[in-house]
């Protein structure tokens, strides 16, 4: 079972939290000028790397709250969480401990 820290909360069940897409989508600045296919790709194109990704989750069952995580999809170990709206944390200086960016307070560790 995957234990995902939410930055609000703390550890959890994955059963708590439910997946939201990749990370860091960034909706289109005009979108009634995108033509058919620009505006599907939009919709429905997403990476999906073997290795380190960024996704969004949201505590479904506890604060409601939606957040970053970054995880191995290989391992399905997350190597970190961060809050929506904070920059993604560059993978190559993260060790793969699974320790959360935030305490259960939300406070920096």
């Amino acid at each position: 079972m995957l234990l995902i820290n939410c930055p609000w909360c703390g550890a959890r069940d994955e059963n708590e939290y439910h997946y939201g897409g990749q990370a860091h989508v960034a909706y289109p600045e005009n979108p009634s000028d995108l033509s058919d296919e620009e505006w599907a790709r939009y919709l429905f194109y997403r990476e999906n790397p073997k290795g380190i990704s960024a996704e969004r989750w949201v505590h479904s069952t506890g604060c409601r709250r939606w957040f970053n995580v970054l995880r191995d999809t290989v391992t399905y170990e997350v190597l970190s969480v961060y809050r929506m709206g904070q920059p993604r944390p560059d993978a190559s200086t993260l060790t793969p401990s699974g320790a959360p960016a935030f305490g259960p307070t939300g406070g920096p560790r």
